[in-house]
Protein backbone atom coordinates (compact mmCIF):
# COMPACT_ATOMS: atom_id res chain seq x y z
CA UNK A 1 0.00 0.00 0.00
CA UNK A 2 1.38 3.16 -1.39
CA UNK A 3 -0.24 6.47 0.79
CA UNK A 4 0.62 9.79 -0.85
CA UNK A 5 0.17 12.88 1.82
CA UNK A 6 0.02 16.49 -0.08
CA UNK A 7 -0.59 19.20 2.79
CA UNK A 8 1.20 21.09 5.07
CA UNK A 9 3.89 21.06 7.49
CA UNK A 10 4.48 23.39 10.32
CA UNK A 11 7.00 23.61 13.27
CA UNK A 12 4.37 23.26 16.79
CA UNK A 13 5.31 25.66 19.70
CA UNK A 14 3.28 24.04 22.44
CA UNK A 15 2.45 25.67 25.91
CA UNK A 16 0.73 23.44 28.26
CA UNK A 17 -1.14 25.39 30.27
CA UNK A 18 -3.63 25.37 33.11
CA UNK A 19 -6.56 26.66 31.32
CA UNK A 20 -7.29 28.48 28.19
CA UNK A 21 -6.65 32.08 27.98
CA UNK A 22 -9.80 33.94 27.63
CA UNK A 23 -9.81 37.07 25.34
CA UNK A 24 -7.49 39.67 26.81
CA UNK A 25 -6.57 37.62 29.66
CA UNK A 26 -2.16 36.40 29.98
CA UNK A 27 -1.92 33.02 31.80
CA UNK A 28 1.86 31.71 32.95
CA UNK A 29 2.77 28.47 30.41
CA UNK A 30 2.81 25.26 32.92
CA UNK A 31 5.41 23.72 30.13
CA UNK A 32 6.45 24.22 26.74
CA UNK A 33 7.76 22.41 24.01
CA UNK A 34 8.68 21.84 20.02
CA UNK A 35 7.23 19.55 17.95
CA UNK A 36 7.45 18.27 13.95
CA UNK A 37 3.83 19.08 13.41
CA UNK A 38 1.20 20.47 10.24
CA UNK A 39 -2.35 18.30 9.04
CA UNK A 40 -0.01 16.66 6.17
CA UNK A 41 3.09 15.96 8.47
CA UNK A 42 1.34 14.53 10.96
CA UNK A 43 -1.23 12.57 8.79
CA UNK A 44 1.70 11.32 6.49
CA UNK A 45 3.75 10.28 10.17
CA UNK A 46 0.81 8.22 11.19
CA UNK A 47 0.21 6.27 7.55
CA UNK A 48 3.96 5.70 7.85
CA UNK A 49 3.71 3.86 11.38
CA UNK A 50 0.41 2.53 10.63
CA UNK A 51 2.67 0.12 7.85
CA UNK A 52 2.19 2.28 4.29
CA UNK A 53 4.68 3.16 2.09
CA UNK A 54 4.72 6.81 2.36
CA UNK A 55 5.52 9.68 0.49
CA UNK A 56 4.92 13.66 1.43
CA UNK A 57 4.71 17.22 -0.72
CA UNK A 58 5.00 19.81 1.23
CA UNK A 59 6.47 23.14 0.96
CA UNK A 60 9.06 24.39 3.86
CA UNK A 61 11.02 27.04 3.97
CA UNK A 62 14.63 27.76 3.56
CA UNK A 63 15.67 27.56 7.35
CA UNK A 64 16.55 25.69 10.24
CA UNK A 65 12.50 24.66 10.77
CA UNK A 66 12.35 23.73 7.79
CA UNK A 67 15.97 21.18 8.01
CA UNK A 68 14.14 20.13 11.17
CA UNK A 69 11.16 18.57 9.82
CA UNK A 70 12.44 17.41 7.08
CA UNK A 71 14.64 15.24 9.14
CA UNK A 72 12.13 14.24 11.04
CA UNK A 73 9.88 13.17 8.42
CA UNK A 74 12.74 11.29 6.84
CA UNK A 75 13.70 9.98 10.25
CA UNK A 76 9.76 8.44 10.21
CA UNK A 77 10.45 6.42 6.77
CA UNK A 78 8.53 8.86 5.05
CA UNK A 79 9.76 9.55 1.43
CA UNK A 80 10.17 13.41 1.38
CA UNK A 81 9.00 15.67 -1.93
CA UNK A 82 9.47 19.15 -0.17
CA UNK A 83 9.65 22.33 -1.95
CA UNK A 84 11.96 24.83 -0.52
CA UNK A 85 10.43 28.39 -0.87
CA UNK A 86 10.98 31.95 -0.16
CA UNK A 87 8.96 31.96 2.91
CA UNK A 88 9.37 30.70 6.85
CA UNK A 89 8.39 27.54 7.19
CA UNK A 90 4.76 26.80 8.80
CA UNK A 91 4.26 27.46 12.56
CA UNK A 92 1.57 26.36 15.35
CA UNK A 93 1.06 28.29 18.35
CA UNK A 94 -0.64 25.55 20.79
CA UNK A 95 -1.95 25.94 24.10
CA UNK A 96 -3.23 22.69 26.08
CA UNK A 97 -4.94 22.53 29.17
CA UNK A 98 -5.25 20.22 32.20
CA UNK A 99 -7.97 18.59 30.58
CA UNK A 100 -6.17 17.82 27.38
CA UNK A 101 -7.96 20.17 25.16
CA UNK A 102 -6.44 22.79 22.83
CA UNK A 103 -6.53 25.91 20.97
CA UNK A 104 -4.49 26.43 17.87
CA UNK A 105 -3.32 29.50 16.06
CA UNK A 106 -1.48 28.72 12.82
CA UNK A 107 0.92 30.78 10.54
CA UNK A 108 0.83 29.01 7.09
CA UNK A 109 3.80 30.43 5.84
CA UNK A 110 5.36 28.32 3.11
CA UNK A 111 2.22 26.28 3.07
CA UNK A 112 0.71 28.91 1.24
CA UNK A 113 3.90 28.37 -1.58
CA UNK A 114 2.30 25.16 -2.46
CA UNK A 115 0.50 25.73 -5.65
CA UNK A 116 0.68 24.37 -9.18
CA UNK A 117 1.37 20.71 -9.03
CA UNK A 118 4.66 19.97 -10.66
CA UNK A 119 5.23 17.68 -13.12
CA UNK A 120 7.08 15.39 -10.24
CA UNK A 121 4.21 15.56 -7.76
CA UNK A 122 1.79 14.69 -10.47
CA UNK A 123 3.70 11.54 -11.12
CA UNK A 124 3.92 10.80 -7.73
CA UNK A 125 -0.24 10.79 -7.09
CA UNK A 126 -0.77 8.73 -9.78
CA UNK A 127 1.72 6.01 -8.65
CA UNK A 128 0.20 6.31 -5.32
CA UNK A 129 -2.82 4.18 -4.23
CA UNK A 130 -3.80 6.17 -2.09
CA UNK A 131 -3.69 10.33 -2.10
CA UNK A 132 -4.40 12.14 1.20
CA UNK A 133 -5.52 15.61 0.94
CA UNK A 134 -6.41 18.49 4.06
CA UNK A 135 -7.27 22.35 3.48
CA UNK A 136 -3.88 23.50 5.27
CA UNK A 137 -2.63 24.35 2.06
CA UNK A 138 -4.67 26.25 -1.11
CA UNK A 139 -7.45 24.95 -1.66
CA UNK A 140 -6.63 25.26 -5.74
CA UNK A 141 -3.94 22.97 -5.40
CA UNK A 142 -5.99 20.35 -3.28
CA UNK A 143 -9.00 20.77 -6.18
CA UNK A 144 -5.59 20.49 -8.80
CA UNK A 145 -4.74 17.38 -6.59
CA UNK A 146 -8.20 15.68 -6.81
CA UNK A 147 -8.61 16.06 -10.35
CA UNK A 148 -5.08 14.52 -11.00
CA UNK A 149 -5.81 11.67 -9.20
CA UNK A 150 -8.91 10.86 -10.68
CA UNK A 151 -7.60 10.72 -13.98
CA UNK A 152 -5.17 8.25 -12.57
CA UNK A 153 -7.24 5.85 -10.81
CA UNK A 154 -5.71 6.87 -7.74
CA UNK A 155 -8.20 6.85 -4.42
CA UNK A 156 -8.97 10.45 -2.45
CA UNK A 157 -9.24 10.55 0.89
CA UNK A 158 -10.08 14.39 1.68
CA UNK A 159 -9.96 15.39 5.29
CA UNK A 160 -11.78 18.99 5.11
CA UNK A 161 -10.01 20.68 7.68
CA UNK A 162 -9.58 23.03 8.91
CA UNK A 163 -13.48 24.47 8.01
CA UNK A 164 -13.52 25.97 4.36
CA UNK A 165 -14.55 26.70 1.41
CA UNK A 166 -14.49 23.01 -0.77
CA UNK A 167 -16.46 23.61 -4.11
CA UNK A 168 -18.88 20.71 -4.01
CA UNK A 169 -17.79 19.60 -7.39
CA UNK A 170 -14.51 18.64 -6.10
CA UNK A 171 -16.56 16.05 -3.57
CA UNK A 172 -17.58 14.15 -6.76
CA UNK A 173 -14.30 12.97 -7.41
CA UNK A 174 -13.15 12.31 -4.05
CA UNK A 175 -13.96 8.70 -2.78
CA UNK A 176 -13.92 9.44 1.05
CA UNK A 177 -14.31 12.55 2.92
CA UNK A 178 -13.13 12.81 6.34
CA UNK A 179 -14.43 15.84 8.57
CA UNK A 180 -15.62 15.77 12.20
CA UNK A 181 -19.54 17.75 13.53
CA UNK A 182 -18.56 20.79 12.89
CA UNK A 183 -16.44 20.47 10.00
CA UNK A 184 -19.55 18.32 7.84
CA UNK A 185 -21.88 21.02 9.55
CA UNK A 186 -20.03 23.77 7.94
CA UNK A 187 -20.35 22.00 4.52
CA UNK A 188 -23.90 20.50 4.58
CA UNK A 189 -25.71 22.96 6.73
CA UNK A 190 -28.40 21.85 9.39
CA UNK A 191 -29.78 18.54 9.09
CA UNK A 192 -28.50 14.98 7.74
CA UNK A 193 -25.02 16.26 6.56
CA UNK A 194 -23.90 12.43 6.33
CA UNK A 195 -26.97 12.37 3.42
CA UNK A 196 -26.41 15.56 2.45
CA UNK A 197 -22.63 15.18 1.38
CA UNK A 198 -22.73 11.16 0.48
CA UNK A 199 -25.37 12.80 -2.24
CA UNK A 200 -22.48 14.26 -3.92
CA UNK A 201 -21.42 10.73 -4.80
CA UNK A 202 -18.32 10.41 -2.01
CA UNK A 203 -18.53 7.85 0.90
CA UNK A 204 -17.98 10.30 4.33
CA UNK A 205 -16.52 9.20 7.74
CA UNK A 206 -17.65 11.73 10.51
CA UNK A 207 -15.67 11.49 13.47
CA UNK A 208 -17.84 12.49 16.74
CA UNK A 209 -14.46 12.36 19.42
CA UNK A 210 -15.77 10.17 22.73
CA UNK A 211 -18.81 9.13 20.30
CA UNK A 212 -16.71 7.07 17.95
CA UNK A 213 -18.08 7.90 14.37
CA UNK A 214 -20.20 7.76 11.51
CA UNK A 215 -19.62 6.04 8.32
CA UNK A 216 -21.76 6.40 5.63
CA UNK A 217 -21.78 5.92 1.74
CA UNK A 218 -24.12 6.90 -1.09
CA UNK A 219 -27.67 4.85 -0.66
CA UNK A 220 -27.13 3.17 2.17
CA UNK A 221 -28.09 3.84 6.10
CA UNK A 222 -24.74 4.99 8.04
CA UNK A 223 -23.34 2.70 10.70
CA UNK A 224 -21.34 3.78 13.99
CA UNK A 225 -18.26 2.73 15.08
CA UNK A 226 -17.84 2.93 18.44
CA UNK A 227 -15.03 4.90 20.53
CA UNK A 228 -12.75 3.80 23.25
CA UNK A 229 -13.05 4.90 26.43
CA UNK A 230 -9.50 6.09 27.73
CA UNK A 231 -8.35 9.13 29.61
CA UNK A 232 -7.25 11.59 27.31
CA UNK A 233 -4.06 13.85 28.08
CA UNK A 234 -3.50 15.67 24.72
CA UNK A 235 -5.63 15.65 21.90
CA UNK A 236 -3.33 17.73 19.45
CA UNK A 237 -3.22 15.08 16.18
CA UNK A 238 -5.63 12.59 17.27
CA UNK A 239 -7.45 13.54 14.32
CA UNK A 240 -4.23 13.74 12.00
CA UNK A 241 -3.85 10.12 13.55
CA UNK A 242 -6.91 8.84 12.74
CA UNK A 243 -7.02 10.28 9.22
CA UNK A 244 -3.08 8.68 8.15
CA UNK A 245 -4.23 5.32 10.15
CA UNK A 246 -7.61 5.30 8.22
CA UNK A 247 -5.85 5.70 4.86
CA UNK A 248 -2.79 3.07 5.57
CA UNK A 249 -5.74 0.69 6.56
CA UNK A 250 -7.82 0.97 3.71
CA UNK A 251 -7.89 -1.94 1.09
CA UNK A 252 -5.12 -1.17 -1.78
CA UNK A 253 -7.89 -2.16 -4.66
CA UNK A 254 -9.32 0.21 -6.98
CA UNK A 255 -12.87 1.59 -7.72
CA UNK A 256 -15.38 2.70 -4.90
CA UNK A 257 -14.72 1.67 -0.99
CA UNK A 258 -17.30 -0.35 -0.04
CA UNK A 259 -19.21 0.31 3.23
CA UNK A 260 -17.71 -3.26 5.25
CA UNK A 261 -13.65 -2.24 4.14
CA UNK A 262 -15.18 1.57 5.39
CA UNK A 263 -15.65 0.46 8.79
CA UNK A 264 -13.12 -1.99 8.99
CA UNK A 265 -10.50 1.14 8.04
CA UNK A 266 -12.51 3.61 10.67
CA UNK A 267 -12.43 0.68 13.65
CA UNK A 268 -8.66 0.74 12.89
CA UNK A 269 -8.30 4.40 12.92
CA UNK A 270 -10.21 5.12 15.78
CA UNK A 271 -7.85 2.97 17.77
CA UNK A 272 -5.09 4.74 16.99
CA UNK A 273 -6.85 7.77 17.64
CA UNK A 274 -7.71 6.13 21.14
CA UNK A 275 -3.34 5.99 21.64
CA UNK A 276 -2.58 9.31 20.58
CA UNK A 277 -4.78 10.99 23.11
CA UNK A 278 -3.28 9.68 25.82
CA UNK A 279 0.38 11.12 25.05
CA UNK A 280 1.69 14.21 24.61
CA UNK A 281 2.43 16.75 21.41
CA UNK A 282 1.19 15.62 17.86
CA UNK A 283 3.97 13.57 16.10
CA UNK A 284 5.54 11.60 18.97
CA UNK A 285 2.11 11.22 20.06
CA UNK A 286 1.14 8.41 16.96
CA UNK A 287 1.16 4.88 17.54
CA UNK A 288 3.00 2.54 15.44
CA UNK A 289 1.06 -0.64 13.62
CA UNK A 290 2.39 -3.22 16.42
CA UNK A 291 0.88 -0.39 18.89
CA UNK A 292 -2.16 -0.20 17.56
CA UNK A 293 -2.57 -3.89 17.37
CA UNK A 294 -1.67 -4.80 20.58
CA UNK A 295 -4.18 -2.14 22.12
CA UNK A 296 -7.04 -3.74 20.22
CA UNK A 297 -6.20 -7.32 21.13
CA UNK A 298 -6.36 -5.62 24.61
CA UNK A 299 -10.03 -5.01 24.28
Amino acid sequence: MTVLVLGSANLDLVYEVERIPAPGETVLSLGFGSFAGGKGNNQAVAASRAGADTRFVTALGADASGDRLAAEARDAGITLLDRRVDAPTGTAAIFVDRRGENSIVVESGANALLTDLTAAERDAIADADVLVLQLETPVPTVAAAVAAAKAAGTRVVLNAAPSGDVPLDVLSDVDVLVVNEHEAADLAGPGDAVGFLTARGCAVIVTLGAEGALVGVPGEDPVRVPSYKVNAVDTTGAGDTFVGAFAAALDGAGGAVGLEALVAATGFATAAAALAVQRKGAVPSIPTLEEVREFRDAR
